[in-house]
């Protein structure tokens, strides 16, 4: 992969919204041994949909993108294409961007301050099994692991807002990260009935959409954020 005899080079998908850096990182990828970019995504439908017919090693993924956001389309292609690794290359570097990318499957995370180098290494890491993460997020990871565990959230008589305990279970389990497929396997049912009880919870609490149905489980002390 880096220029070693007999070695094939790493064959990468390249996903970002922005058209000026994306044909950027195109370009860096470019100019280094054992790397050939076999496509460029600029969104998470498109960088599932290039991975079906490319099927390429890596998949540089940006997570701030209209239509499907990198988080989603890594847990996809991890899912439908688990011969494709993933690493994230953004702006950002925050617990809310950091943690839910890798829970969704990315082996790999960068910034996007990171050089030629430092991407070929996360690159050759991810697909020799290992992790490919920048100095910055190791040490991020580290200190995470070394903070005391959060405190359970107090035991409710019952859930808020005449809500059922199995619909209190799914809203826990939004505000947690699941997609409705990650609910449903864990509950042990089918996607439809989960999708039953969203609805059904929505309309008794009065909400729109899973951003609102995250901070109303918080606000009501279903979950608590994790200890800064």
């Amino acid at each position: 992969m880096t220029g070693e005899a007999g070695r094939r080079p790493a064959r990468v998908v390249v996903a970002d919204d922005q058209t000026v850096v994306r044909e950027g990182i195109v370009m860096l990828l470019g100019l280094l041994p054992g790397i050939e970019v076999v496509g460029a995504a600029g969104d998470g439908e498109e960088a599932v949909r290039l991975v079906a017919e490319v099927a390429p090693d890596v998949v540089l993924m940006d997570l701030r993108m209209p239509r499907c956001d990198g988080v989603e389309a890594t847990r996809r292609i991890r899912a439908e294409h688990p011969q494709t690794q993933v690493v994230v290359l953004t702006t950002f570097a925050d617990d809310d961007s950091l943690f839910p990318a890798l829970r969704a499957g990315a082996r790999g995370y960068l910034t996007k301050d990171a050089g030629g180098d430092e991407i070929l290494r996360a690159v050759e890491s991810v697909l020799s099994g290992d992790a490919g993460l920048s100095p910055s997020i190791q040490r991020r990871l580290l200190e995470r692991l070394s903070e005391p565990a959060p405190a359970p959230p107090p035991p409710l008589s019952e859930p808020p807002d005449g809500l059922t305990a199995r619909e209190a279970e799914v809203l826990v389990l939004i505000a947690e990260g699941l997609s409705n497929h990650e609910i449903a396997q864990k509950l042990h049912v089918s996607t439809a009935t989960v999708k039953t009880h969203i609805n059904n919870l929505f309309a008794k609490i009065g909400i729109k959409d899973r951003a609102q149905s995250v901070r109303y489980a918080y606000g009501k002390g279903l979950v608590r954020p994790p200890a800064e």
